[in-house]
């Protein structure tokens, strides 16, 4: 929606959710190199979403469990300027395979790789694996404060530093308090926006979103951040993970 170029690779199922699926990110303007899996529906989730606009999620992977080697389309991978991958891909010994496969090819080709570790239950079942996954493979790491202390023993600042030791960028988001950004031996504090939330899901992923296309185009780490906290601010306050529309004027006073 700001522009960028973006691919999603992914798998679902030969069944209505699965066309619906691709044709919403094609809308949004999104190539799908998305594949289909005869032996799987498409993956569900239910968001129940409490007064305090808190989300938990009833989970049924479906086809995207069954994401294989060949599914992966690498012309559009080497032309990439960052590879992001979900910590939810990196559990299953199937997926984090798949993942790894790719995640070699970026690191081969040049291609800056991104991680956000999506859950610390996921991290505290699967921490010396994931723990060797970002030592050797990211160079941007997402993290909220649970799923830092579940990675490293620690919190705030102290976490950003060891996971900023293993990585060029170190991202520890604070919810409504904003984010800590570390790269190289500078720390940033990112203040969040005001916002009336609603719902919190699609947050940490928005955030990584506007992060992501600031570094994309070679913005500062200050105004990457900026991005990330002023579009995790604007998608709390509906319900749901997208937004419908983009303020560009509000994106231009960030980007200066």
């Amino acid at each position: 929606m700001l522009g960028g170029n973006v691919v999603f690779c992914g798998k679902v199922g030969k069944d209505k959710h699965g066309d619906t699926y691709e044709e919403k990110i094609v809308q949004n303007n999104v190539k799908s190199d998305i594949a289909r899996c005869k032996k799987s529906i498409t993956g569900h989730a239910i968001t129940f979403i409490t007064p305090d606009s808190e989300r938990t999620f009833a989970v049924h992977l479906g086809a995207a469990i069954n994401l294989e080697k060949e599914d992966l389309f690498f012309d559009d991978l080497k032309d990439s300027k960052i590879l992001h991958v979900e910590g939810y891909q990196l559990e299953d010994k199937k997926l984090r395979d798949v993942s790894m496969h790719a995640m070699e090819f970026a690191k081969k080709n040049g291609i800056r790789i991104s991680i956000d570790l999506a859950d610390p239950g996921i991290i505290s079942r699967n921490k010396g694996d994931i723990r060797k996954i970002v030592e050797r493979y990211a160079d941007i790491v997402f993290a909220n404060e649970e799923e830092a202390k579940a990675f490293t023993g620690k919190k705030g600042v102290e976490a950003l530093n060891e996971i900023g030791a293993i990585s060029e960028i170190a991202v520890v988001k604070l919810g409504k308090e904003g984010s800590l950004v570390k790269k190289g031996d500078d720390v940033y504090k990112i203040e969040g926006v005001k916002a009336k939330a609603v719902d919190t899901t699609g947050a940490g992923d928005m955030y990584a979103a506007g992060f992501l296309y600031g570094l994309s185009k070679g913005c500062g780490i200050k105004v990457c951040g900026d991005l990330g906290s002023y579009f995790a601010a604007k998608v709390v306050e509906r319900v749901g993970a997208r937004l419908d529309k983009i303020e560009k004027r509000e994106v231009e006073k960030i980007v200066g």
